[in-house]
């Protein structure tokens, strides 16, 4: 029974990167239990399939690149997936403060000419309304906007 959950935790684990909680739950479907979900983990440990450090920096990095996220979003994400705070810091150094102020600005651009119909007000609020729910920080979002806002009057 354990070879062949092995052998399923290893496709499940090459397919893309995991965090250990997703594996854990795999192994719950998979019907390991107690002791036997301890060694399983431990042996794709070894074997180098399943490293948190990967999965955090692959997770950050790919969340910002395809669907663009802000730092917050991406952090409550791995937070929800127990990755541990080590992991977590090291995930976010590969999100570059250039490429993140750039795509936040890129964002704010987009979202704020999508609205030309609205009042003024109500644009900037959207906007932003938009870019927290990406994830981005309140203070990066006002910043931007501003500048968005007088450029685009």
């Amino acid at each position: 029974m354990m070879t062949s959950a092995i052998l399923k935790l290893r496709h499940y684990c090459a397919y893309q990167e995991r965090c250990h909680s997703e594996v854990k739950s795999k192994c719950f479907e998979l019907g390991l239990r107690g002791e036997e979900i301890d060694e399983a983990i431990a042996a794709l440990i070894a074997d180098n399939f399943l490293n948190e450090e990967r999965f955090a920096k692959a997770f950050a990095g790919g969340k910002f690149r395809t669907k663009h996220w802000g730092r917050k979003k991406i952090l409550m994400e791995l937070k929800q997936r127990q990755v541990s705070a080590y992991c977590i810091k090291k995930g976010m150094e590969e999100i570059d403060a250039e490429d993140y102020d750039k795509t936040l600005y890129t964002l704010a651009e987009k979202k704020y000419a999508s609205l030309k119909g609205e009042q003024y007000l109500k644009r900037k609020y959207k906007t932003m309304q938009y870019l927290l729910q990406k994830g981005y920080e309140p203070e990066f979002i006002q910043d931007t906007v501003e500048q968005i806002a007088k450029g685009g009057e």
